[in-house]
């Protein structure tokens, strides 16, 4: 068992490097079902269930440490050749595939409610209330709507250990079901996403050690400015100093991709490594401490799941959304800013500023979803 920090990050790396290298060296059909992002992300959560390595504090320390510099310092990368008018051609659609995505998530919640209401009883429904205002927001709403329905700290863990199971499994789905968006696509009648081209593209040519060193250097330099100023600037239950840490790396980004340093070569192999190490990150983090002790609420948390994905379907069908919005939209929701715009990446790196803008405005309204849902839900109890 693994207990000290450099094994730790060694097997990471080994694990995140492998599997891409693998597909491009054999082609193995397996990736045309599981692309290597996916892999990485399963092989990582079943060491972690398995007990590969010890979460002492040291490595603990290390996940938190480089989870909360990689992703801004990721964000900046991937916003060098990014162009907002492509973002802007998509219009209203962006706000009307997050308006369906909080519709289909309130209707499975109630309907999951319903169909389990007589093993819920009492007060047993709060864990499933608090879990809707981590579903649109984040665990901050979780807390805000807990406390305001005076929950429990026992149906708390229920709430987060049912978050953590479903959350890691729908990821999984997300990133598995990219390869499916042309299919989904013609069913909606929608133009996909992914087809928005950067106005401009980055230099070709080989990705030099000088320049590895230059983009490293200028993504760790805006990440510890943005973390500078974010210490400045006010802070809420919904907008940490993380969160605003995300914003200016991106907003950095976007003001450095207007400079003549956009022309040198290499940011997007940088960031494309970087985006499946932090996916490696994100999956060591996995603990399903406590299983057994939850499968009630664990099944409601994949039946709404279920009903979202369904719903959701159809809502794309009826406006023509395409499938990378949907699934943008689904862990802006469930997932938070934090892994949406990393999603994002994987669909098209256009779309990384979408996934912000949505995950930012689930913050805003998860604590009043939440609570809209539990009074919905007391009315609905069986005493």
């Amino acid at each position: 068992m693994i207990q000290t920090v450099w094994p730790f990050l060694g097997l990471m790396l080994v694990v995140a490097g492998f599997f891409p290298a693998l597909e491009r060296r054999t082609g193995w059909r397996i990736f045309d079902v599981l692309p290597p992002i996916v892999m990485v992300y399963l092989s990582i959560t079943a060491m972690a269930i398995v007990g590969v390595w010890q979460v002492t504090p040291a490595i603990h320390q290390a996940q938190s440490l480089l989870i909360g510099n990689l992703v801004p310092a990721l964000l900046f990368l991937l916003m060098i050749n990014c162009d907002l008018r492509a973002i802007f051609r998509l219009g209203p659609r962006v706000l009307g595939v997050f308006a369906c995505t909080t519709v289909s998530l309130f209707i499975a919640f109630i309907a999951t409610f319903l169909i389990y209401r007589h093993w819920l009883r009492g007060d047993d429904w709060h864990p499933l209330a608090a879990l809707s205002g981590s579903w649109v927001g984040g665990t901050a709403n979780m807390i805000g709507v807990k406390q305001a329905i005076g929950m429990s700290d026992p149906h708390l863990a229920m709430s987060l250990l049912t978050d953590a199971v479903c959350y890691s499994m729908w990821v999984v789905v997300l990133f598995s079901v990219a390869r499916l968006a042309p299919a989904f696509n013609r069913w909606t009648r929608a133009r996909s996403s992914g087809e928005l081209e950067v106005a401009e593209v980055a230099p070709s040519g080989p990705t030099v050690p000088e320049n590895v060193l230059l983009w490293l250097g200028a993504a760790l330099l805006a990440t510890t400015l943005a973390r500078v100023v974010a210490g400045w600037l006010p802070t809420s239950e919904m907008v940490s100093a993380g969160t605003w840490t995300i914003l200016l790396s991106t907003l950095a980004g976007l003001a450095v991709a207007h400079t003549p340093v956009a022309r040198f070569p290499g940011a997007g192999s940088i960031s494309g490594a970087m985006l499946i190490f932090v996916v490696a990150m994100l999956a060591s983090q996995s603990n399903f401490h406590g299983l057994g002790e939850a499968p009630l609420y664990i099944l409601c948390g994949v039946t709404v799941i279920a009903l979202h994905a369904v719903l959701l379907m159809g809502f794309a069908r009826i406006f023509h959304f395409d499938l990378y919005l949907c699934g943008i939209s689904s862990l802006a929701h469930i997932g938070g800013v934090a892994a949406t715009p990393v999603l994002a990446a994987a669909y098209s790196r256009a779309l990384v500023p979408v996934g912000i803008l949505l995950a930012l405005l689930g913050y805003i309204l998860g604590t009043a979803f939440g609570l809209l849902v539990a009074s919905v839900m007391s009315t609905l109890a069986v005493p």
